[in-house]
């Protein structure tokens, strides 16, 4: 899983949680330097490989989203590094505006692929892909998911693949994934037009910086 400053830490930790009891001590979080590295709330998460030690080989490529993304869209050495490794890769993946990082490598051109929605239908067209407004897309060996908590619904898809579904749903006991929001606000369409303005609002900048960076490509 490749972290990068200003990442979303729930697009890590949530996949992570998940998906760790199957990786072991094979789950690699790769950065362009080893150590901490800040999320877009500030809260640090540990690299434990740069882009020079992590293996070449790899079952699962996993790339988060965030604040930080339209940085990463244009950061060379990451798209070199994604091209690379999802050569090999069995799955290349990613949550929320993670998918828009995999476009700016190149590795989503004619795929189905989702986003966070702020971009998805705007930004993913840009690079070739097919915009598709699902919580988690499979299409071949790519695997994209809407945003920050749809991390959760791609771990456990992901994991029925590599396992079996029902240690997928272990899992989700386990973790007593059986969400009960609060509110049924979780897209535009049940949040109304006008939370989607507010929302829209707040998320302004990564929007404007996703589109910018996706057509500087």
């Amino acid at each position: 899983m490749v972290l990068f400053p200003g990442m979303t830490a729930l697009d890590v930790v949530g996949p992570q949680a998940l998906l760790a009891g199957l990786a072991g001590p094979n789950f690699h979080l790769v950065a362009e330097r080893i150590g901490p590295v800040a999320s877009d709330t500030g809260l640090e998460i540990v690299a434990t490989a740069d882009f020079e030690t992590c293996p070449r080989d790899l079952d699962v490529l996993i790339v988060p989203g965030g604040d930080g993304t339209p940085d990463q869209m244009r950061n060379e050495r990451l798209l070199a590094f994604l091209r690379d490794r999802a050569g090999r890769a069995d799955w290349v993946t990613s949550v929320c505006t993670g998918s828009l990082i995999l476009g700016a490598a190149g590795l989503l051109t004619g795929y189905r692929a989702t986003s966070h929605w702020c971009v998805r239908d705007r930004v993913l067209p840009l690079f070739d892909a097919i915009p598709v407004d699902e919580r988690v897309v499979f299409d071949r060996n790519r695997v994209t998911s809407a945003g920050i908590s749809a991390g959760l619904d791609f771990a456990l898809a992901l994991s029925a693949r590599l396992r079996d579904p029902d240690y997928a749903r272990t899992s989700q006991l386990v973790a007593e994934y059986a969400p009960q929001p609060p509110f049924v606000a979780g897209t535009p369409r049940t949040a109304g037009p006008a939370i989607t303005a507010s929302a829209t609002g707040i998320l302004k900048d990564l929007i404007e910086g996703s589109l910018a960076a996706a057509r500087a490509r």
